[in-house]
This record gives C-alpha cells, sequence and structure tokens, in this order.
C-alpha cells in the first residue's frame, strides 16, 4: 500500500518555530514529526511514501531525500502556485493512485493501530474510512457521528463551541479508493472534509469510521506541541529515540559530555555532541537538542532546545522552548511558555515573560523584561473573534496598537480599493480605537466612510445603501462597562461569517498584511445625510397616521448610551409626545447596577406622566426594556412573547425567528395566529441570516431585548421598535398590561453549571447517546424533548465560558423545576467523573 504524507502546511498558529521550517520538519524528541510518522508507516509495511508539499518544500526534500536512508521510498509532490488543499493536493497525483491508499497529516503524533484500520476499511468494503479518536475538546477539530456499523452519519469541520454533539473527532487520517478523487475537480483548491465527504455522504457511498484506541495529538499549537514531547518522554506514545537510553528513562547521544556534578532527573532527552557544565540542574521532562552547550549552574524545568543552542553561566529555563542557534546569555530567565526563535540572542539577565514569543534573529538587550511578543506585537491569543465580534477589556486588551493591525488584516481580506464604514458610539475610548483601525485600513489601501458617532442601527440601514464591501462598529460593551466590543458586517449589514472571521483571524496571527505604496493609501470620506437616509426608510415601513392619531405619550431612557437618537425627533413629528431621560453623552459607559436604578426610576416617571408606556434604550441603539403604564418592566422571555404576538396579530401567518433556547411561548403565539417560528443557533449572526434568508419573516428576537424587522435592516434596532409598537398598540386598540395578561403561561428557567472546556465534547456525547435520537434536536447544543405539552430540556455550551447552560420548559412548574434539578445533577455526575478519570490518568 502507497502512503500520501501531507506535509505542506505552513504551522501559522507554531509561530515562531515554523517561521523557517514546515509544520511536519519541527522536531519532537529531536526527530522532526514527519520522520516519526515514516517509522509508525514502516512498523506497519508501508514503505511507499508520496509527500505533498507546499511551504518551504526543500527542507523535507533536502532532509530526506529519496528516503532509502530511513527505509523508505519517497516521493514528492510540490503545490507550486497556490495551495491545492487536502483533497486537491492527492487529486493532483491521482495517477500515483492506483489501489487503496493511506493518507496522513505530517503534523500529528501517534502510534494508532494503521494495520487494523487497514483491515477494518476492506472488511467493510468500505469506499473512505475516516481514523477517528475521542478528545477532551473537541472545538478545534472535525467532529463525527456514526451509527452501530460504524458508518458516517453526520460530521462537522471544526464547530463552535455550543455547536458540539460529540467528542469524536477526525484525525486526519483516511484510508480511501482511489475512485472517491474522481468526484474532485483537478487543479482546483478543495477539502476532505468540507467538500470531498459531504459529497460522499450525499451520495450515499460507504463511508465508515474507524475509532483508534491509541495516541494522538494534532501538534498545532505551541501548547500542544510541549505537550506532544512530554507524553512521549513519559511513553504515553509509542516512539522511536535516536539514541541510546544510559539509565532507565535517560538517553543520551554519542559523544556528549556530561559534568560529574551536574544533577539530571529521568526522564531526559540529551543529543549528540552536547557539553553540560558544572552544577547543572536539570529536571525530569527536559529534551536537549544535538551540539547544544550548558554553562555551569544553569537550572532547566522542561524546557525543550534545539539544535545548536547555546546557553550561558547561571540560566534558567522553565517550560520554554529555545529554538535552533538561539543563545541565552548569563543569568537570563525565559520563563514559562515562551519562545525564543532560531538564532535569536537574549542578553544577561534579560527576562522572557510566560507565554512571550520571540521572532527568529531578534536581539533582546542586557536586563531588558520583555513582556509582549518582539517585533510583531501581540499575538499570542489563540482567537480574536469570540461569540460576537472582537472584545476586550479597553485600552488593556483593545489597545491602538492592536487595533491598527486589527483594521490591516481585516483590509488584507478585501480587494484594494475597496470601501468600508466605520462608526461608534459616543465614548472617547470608541474614538480612539475607531482612529486606529482607520489608520490600519488605510495602509492596505481600503477607503473610508466614516459615520462618526452613529447608532449602530443607523449603520446597519445605510450600509446596504452605499456601494461598501462592509462595515466595523465599535463601542463600549453593552453587558461589560471597561470592554470594547467591535463588531465587524457585511455588505448587507448582517454580522460576518465564521469563516470570514477566520480569514481575518488568519491574516493577523501570520502578520499577512499587505502594504499599499504611497498612492494606494485609502482615503477617508465623511458622507451626508446618513441620519436622513435611516429616517426616510424608518418613516416608510410605519403607518404615520396610526402614530399621528394616537397621541400617545411616551418616555425614552437612553441611560447616557445612545449616538445619534433620532427617535424623539421622528416621534415629534408623527405627532406623537416623547419624553426623553438620560440623553447626555458625557456620563461614563454605565453598569447593569446603574441601569436597573435607572429603570426603576422610569417606572416612576411613567406612572407620574400617565404616560402609554416606558422604554429604557441601551446598546447604542439596539437592546430595549419596556416599562407599562403601570411602571412594571417588561423583559427577557416575556418581552420576546410579547413583541411577536403584536407582530403575529399585525401579520398573521407570519413567520417569526428565535434562537433555539426562547421559551415555547413562542410556538403558542405562532399557533394563535396560523403562523410559522424558526430556531436558530445561540448568537446573534445566526439570528440574522435566517431573517434575511427565509421568506415572511416579520420579528426576529434573541430571547432577551434585542429585536429585528428585517425589512428594514437586518440588524437589532430599538428604535424603530419603539415607534412600531406604538402603531401597534393604537391600530390593536390594546396596552402592554392588556397584552401581558394574554400572553400563554409557560415556565421557562434557566440554570448555570460548571464545566470544562475539555470536558464539553465528552458531555455533548454523553447526552446524545444516552437519549432516543427521535426525541434529540442538535441545532445548538443538545435539546431533549417530550413528545407532550412543549416540554424540553436544553443542554447548552457557552462558547466564552468553561459553563454550559441548561434551559427547562414547560406548561406545568414542576416539571420544569424537577427537569432542571435531575439535569444539573446529571451534568455535575458527569464532570466530577470526568475530572476524576483525567487526575487518575495524570
Amino acid at each position: 500500500m502507497r502512503a500520501v504524507l501531507m506535509a505542506g502546511g505552513s504551522g501559522t498558529r507554531l509561530r515562531p518555530l515554523t517561521c523557517d521550517l514546515p509544520k511536519p520538519m519541527v522536531p519532537i524528541l529531536n526527530r522532526p514529526i514527519a520522520e516519526h510518522i515514516i517509522n509508525l508507516l514502516k512498523r506497519h509495511q508501508i514503505t511507499e511514501v508520496v509527500a505533498t508539499l507546499h511551504y518551504l518544500p526543500d527542507v523535507m526534500r533536502d532532509y530526506f531525500q529519496d528516503g532509502s536512508d530511513f527505509g523508505v521510498q519517497m516521493t514528492y509532490a510540490v503545490e507550486e502556485d497556490q495551495p491545492l488543499g487536502t483533497a486537491g493536493c492527492v487529486k493532483n497525483i491521482a495517477e500515483l493512485l492506483d489501489d487503496t491508499f493511506l493518507v496522513i497529516s505530517g503534523d500529528s503524533i501517534t502510534d494508532f493501530d494503521l494495520t487494523g484500520a487497514i483491515e477494518f476499511h476492506k472488511q467493510k468494503k468500505s469506499k473512505a474510512t475516516l481514523v477517528l479518536t475521542r478528545v477532551p475538546n473537541p472545538i478545534e477539530f472535525g467532529v463525527v457521528i456514526t451509527d452501530e456499523e460504524n458508518r458516517i452519519r453526520r460530521f462537522l469541520e471544526k464547530p463552535s463551541t455550543s455547536e458540539i454533539f460529540s467528542d469524536t473527532v477526525n484525525t486526519g487520517t483516511y484510508i480511501l479508493e482511489p475512485e472517491v478523487l474522481e468526484y474532485l475537480p483537478a487543479n482546483q483548491e478543495s477539502d476532505f472534509s468540507k467538500d470531498l465527504f459531504p459529497l460522499l455522504l450525499s451520495k450515499n457511498e460507504p463511508m465508515y469510521g474507524y475509532i483508534a484506541q491509541g495516541y494522538w495529538c494534532d501538534v498545532g499549537h505551541l501548547d500542544a506541541y510541549r505537550e506532544a514531547q512530554y507524553d512521549a518522554l513519559y511513553n504515553k506514545v509509542k516512539l522511536d529515540f535516536a539514541y541510546k537510553e544510559l539509565s532507565p528513562g535517560l538517553w543520551v547521544g554519542q559523544n556528549t559530555f556530561i559534568d560529574p556534578t551536574a544533577q539530571i532527573e529521568a526522564p531526559a532527552v540529551i543529543g549528540d555532541n552536547c557539553r553540560i557544565g558544572a552544577r547543572v540542574q536539570i529536571e525530569a521532562g527536559s529534551v536537549i537538542g544535538d551540539n547544544v552547550t550548558i554553562g555551569s549552574d544553569a537550572n532547566f524545568k522542561r524546557p525543550i532546545i534545539w539544535n545548536g543552542a547555546i546557553l550561558g553561566d547561571e540560566v534558567q529555563l522553565s517550560a520554554c522552548v529555545i529554538c535552533r542557534g538561539a543563545r541565552v546569555d548569563r543569568r537570563s530567565h525565559v520563563l514559562e511558555g515562551a519562545v525564543v526563535g532560531s538564532l535569536s540572542t537574549v542578553g544577561e539577565e534579560a527576562q522572557i515573560s510566560p507565554f512571550v514569543r520571540v521572532w527568529p534573529s531578534k536581539k533582546i538587550e542586557s536586563g531588558a523584561i520583555l513582556n509582549i511578543n518582539l517585533i510583531w506585537g501581540n499575538t499570542a491569543q489563540r482567537n480574536l473573534f469570540g461569540q460576537r465580534g472582537v472584545q476586550g477589556l479597553a485600552n488593556i486588551d483593545i489597545t491602538p496598537e492592536f487595533a491598527v493591525k486589527l483594521g490591516a488584516a481585516y483590509g488584507s481580506t478585501l480587494k484594494p480599493g475597496s470601501r468600508i464604514t466605520v462608526s461608534r458610539d459616543q465614548r472617547n475610548v470608541s474614538r480612539m480605537v475607531t482612529r486606529s483601525l482607520i489608520a490600519g485600513l488605510m495602509s492596505v489601501g481600503i477607503d473610508i466612510q466614516n459615520l462618526d458617532a452613529t447608532a449602530i442601527p443607523i449603520a446597519r440601514t445605510v450600509i446596504p445603501t452605499m456601494s461598501v464591501s462592509g462595515g466595523i462598529h465599535v463601542r463600549v460593551h453593552p453587558d461589560r462597562p471597561d470592554y470594547i466590543l467591535i463588531e465587524f458586517m457585511d455588505a448587507k449589514g448582517i454580522n460576518i461569517t465564521k469563516s470570514l472571521e477566520k480569514k481575518i483571524e488568519g491574516a493577523y496571527f501570520k502578520e499577512d498584511m499587505r502594504r499599499a505604496q504611497t498612492h494606494e493609501i485609502g482615503d477617508v470620506a465623511y458622507p451626508s445625510q446618513v441620519m436622513d437616509r435611516y429616517c426616510t426608510a424608518f418613516e416608510k415601513m410605519l403607518h404615520i397616521d396610526s402614530i399621528r392619531n394616537s397621541r400617545a405619550k411616551v418616555v425614552i431612557d437612553y441611560v447616557y448610551a445612545v449616538s445619534g437618537a433620532v427617535l424623539p425627533q421622528m416621534l415629534d413629528k408623527f405627532g406623537a409626545d416623547a419624553v426623553v431621560l438620560n440623553a447626555s453623552l458625557n456620563k461614563a459607559a454605565m453598569s447593569a447596577t446603574d441601569r436597573e436604578a435607572l429603570l426603576t426610576q422610569l417606572g416612576h416617571v411613567v406612572e407620574a406622566l400617565k404616560a402609554n408606556f416606558g422604554v429604557q434604550v441601551s446598546a447604542n441603539g439596539e437592546q430595549l426594556i419596556l416599562v407599562d403604564e403601570s411602571g412594571i418592566p417588561i423583559r427577557g422571555e416575556m418581552l420576546t412573547a410579547l413583541m411577536i404576538d403584536m407582530m403575529l396579530t399585525a401579520h398573521p401567518r407570519g413567520t417569526v425567528v428565535v434562537p433555539v433556547h426562547a421559551s415555547s411561548a413562542v410556538e403558542q403565539i405562532a399557533r394563535r395566529h396560523d403562523g410559522k417560528v424558526i430556531r436558530t443557533k445561540a448568537n446573534p449572526t445566526a439570528l440574522m441570516e435566517a431573517c434575511q434568508k427565509n421568506s415572511n419573516v416579520v420579528l426576529g428576537g434573541n430571547g432577551d431585548t434585542g429585536f429585528i424587522v428585517p425589512q428594514l435592516h437586518p440588524g437589532f434596532d430599538a428604535m424603530f421598535c419603539t415607534a412600531k409598537l406604538i402603531e401597534m398598540l393604537t391600530i390593536q386598540e390594546r396596552s402592554l398590561a392588556s397584552v401581558r395578561s394574554e400572553l400563554p403561561r409557560v415556565v421557562h428557567k434557566a440554570y448555570t453549571v460548571r464545566c470544562p472546556w475539555t470536558v464539553k465534547g465528552a458531555l455533548m456525547r454523553y447526552l446524545v447517546e444516552t437519549h432516543p435520537a427521535q426525541n434529540l434536536e442538535l441545532v445548538d447544543g443538545v435539546k431533549i424533548c417530550q413528545p407532550y405539552d412543549d416540554n424540553w430540556v436544553l443542554v447548552l455550551p457557552d462558547a466564552s465560558e468553561p459553563i454550559v447552560h441548561l434551559y427547562a420548559n414547560s406548561n406545568d412548574r414542576d416539571w420544569v423545576d424537577e427537569s432542571l434539578r435531575e439535569y444539573r445533577a446529571r451534568v455535575q455526575a458527569f464532570v466530577e467523573r470526568e475530572e476524576e478519570q483525567m487526575v487518575s490518568e495524570v
């Protein structure tokens, strides 16, 4: 059998290790990952290997040459012009693959039983067999579900946290029949998981999953790289050591001198031609490459040191990586998780702080304390985007430097000369961040339509009218006044997709930003009549006469948080009486406690003025809480039900869109009006996309304080909803209190349970496996439905925190309370078992 070794990866998340090496050539136990894979193939009598190369191809060719020194026959296929993707590069060598063949990733460490996998493939008469394994945290990998015959029924490539439905993942090792390549187009980029396997699934081709026993580690980031080294030292994975084992757990190469006073704990690896000085202390877990020199009195706690490094007297290294030819001078400290790139120099008594990365060929002056990644900026974090946009502590995580780089990264994903809008709230910190983003965008040749301080509903409304490629909005986070939230929108005003977020992250982490020439630098324009465009669209969507005849009195509380608030002017124009509270733009951002106090104040004002209702508008025009004529707040599930009831009364047989966790009162109301309910994933982008893609949608609600009227624009808009509410109350001759009294009485409760990241995938698989398939919905998280009375329980992993959310819904309060108790106990017990198992394994 012939094997295809996928060795084209550049390993951007392993930088700076991979600045001058392709990822398969990064050393584990002083030998490239690719060499360990070839040794595994040999153990299973696979000696014909075709390596597909793209990034720095000569490094691998020069090392392995024809493969004879390693006991195999090596052939190389180089993607010259552009990467063809995991499947496209295999399609490119289809003429070499005339029989069953194996594809294996070049950047993972494993000791799987490949022989057993091949026998399984032949026994099942499979066209494609995926080698699978189970991992604690499957968010980085393709998740797979198989039936009792091990036939693949469902998979999802790199899910978000809330999409996890199993902890069984694709390892990037496949056994394929050559005819499956006929499904792929020639000379085009294509991917196994995104293109070929979904196609095979749709064609009902026999595709199976072989759940392998043994060790597997995808060396995709620095933590995994260190973990793989330590696991190999402690024999958690079967790898071949390149040196003689002098004593149990201590492997030492040839021509290496170790001073008699040095203390070395096993397990440890020390390469060829090393010199280790007096009184050096090397703790268990250390890996030292070939030709390394270590001065006296050095202290090493599990470092990984590559070939040719020079380490001075009294140097202290802690669980760090010192790359090829780097030099660390006397009394310097390199702390846990840090990386010193190839040929870099760390001066005497300098300190590299934890998890700081130094790119190749850099110099750190003597006595310096380095707290940020040298030259390349703050790129240590794994992801920029969270559940909604990019967010972080104002002027700590989201700094001007960060924003410049983020703007350049986003702009680099667009064509030169593209135009985008930039808008913000009124805060000074938002102005600072916005100007930095604009600088980054201009530097890569993007033209700016600067909307300045503008409510986000206004920005979303005008974006589709301005011939722009998208937009950015910067504001203080609605729920955290010390945080900044940066949201990216597409040309329709919808939050950008996860795939575009990944492209921006890729450009950011790779430092892959173009630089425009002087004459190509972007321009900044300040469009006029932005507010007028919104007001015109706003007005067209309303029955003005109804509002004018209502003579409504409404109290609006802006909680110091809305820029360009046009609502009072619009209501005044329509003949309604708007009383405005807390409209100043100069006050600091409000905390949740402050907003609650203002909500109480709003209720008192509504009562005193005998107003029809009050509304608290926040989040720069996106969120609202209502107060009825008696001063009682209406929010959350009740607010969602009220808005849907009023919209479906106005538009019978309409469609409403809500997230998966919203109360079943939505369905009960829809049945009253012969309407339809669409449920989405629990994130704003999914809600916006569903409102736009489905016909006859009259309202989208996030289950709390945000509502979308898609005919106006694709985002949340508290200002328009307030005017629409006046119109509907007038036409329907109702009050908020009367509408509320007619709503279904549904019991809907939520509870939060701690759940470590490493347990979430296993928990979701456990829930799927322990409930009948016909009772499950896997839109987002795992929803267990009962076939009566709208009873259900939802277990939804949080996208940002190590917790899961439990929701229970029923017409029966006792059932809800009992179900929450039951599933809370089940989740807690499962988490405790998994943690105990992890501790015992350690």
